[in-house]
């Protein structure tokens, strides 16, 4: 499967709002507590901005936009990121779209000099926990402090420096 992968661009929010609120509301991630309510999926492309360490990108097949991921920085932490809002259409999953997305994130949590990336999910993604370990991201026993997502049950962290 041929696709792109691009920074998010103003044209690409309505799409990428339903992508994350329809992916999400199938595993249940519906509500405060979860990243497909954060007031900012209403309009990525103004939440993600190079100059304050963060960038989300989209996955483009044949001109439609068929899921994305970010990276931004979490909270107050200097050396520590967040990856944020990874979701994919079921049919654009299982062709290393995720994988080549979160690639990508990570190699701009490098650059911009990201020492950690956290993030936290739900226990029914089981495919993104898979790919999230093969990925070098470690289980952690609870979310790191002030994380916004009280409803996520997995909480993962990745040493950027490794």
């Amino acid at each position: 499967m041929i696709y792109q992968i691009l920074p998010i661009e103003a044209q690409h929010n309505t799409d990428i709002c339903q992508i994350i609120q329809q992916v999400g509301a199938q595993y249940g991630a519906v509500g405060e507590g979860f990243g497909p309510a954060d007031a900012e999926v209403l309009c990525m492309s103004q939440h993600y901005l190079t100059e304050q360490r963060s960038q989300y990108l989209v996955a483009i097949i044949a001109g439609k936009v068929v899921g994305g991921a970010g990276i931004a920085p979490f909270l107050h932490y200097s050396d520590i990121c967040e990856l944020k809002k990874l979701f994919l259409l079921p049919s654009s999953q299982g062709f290393g779209i995720g994988k080549a997305l979160t690639q990508a994130c990570l190699a701009f949590a490098v650059e911009q000099g990201y020492q950690q990336c956290y993030l936290d999910t739900l226990s029914s993604m089981q495919s993104a926990i898979s790919l999230y370990e093969q990925l070098g991201f470690t289980h952690l026993t609870q979310p790191l402090a002030g994380t916004l997502h009280g409803g996520c049950d997995v909480w993962m962290l990745k040493d950027l420096q490794a």
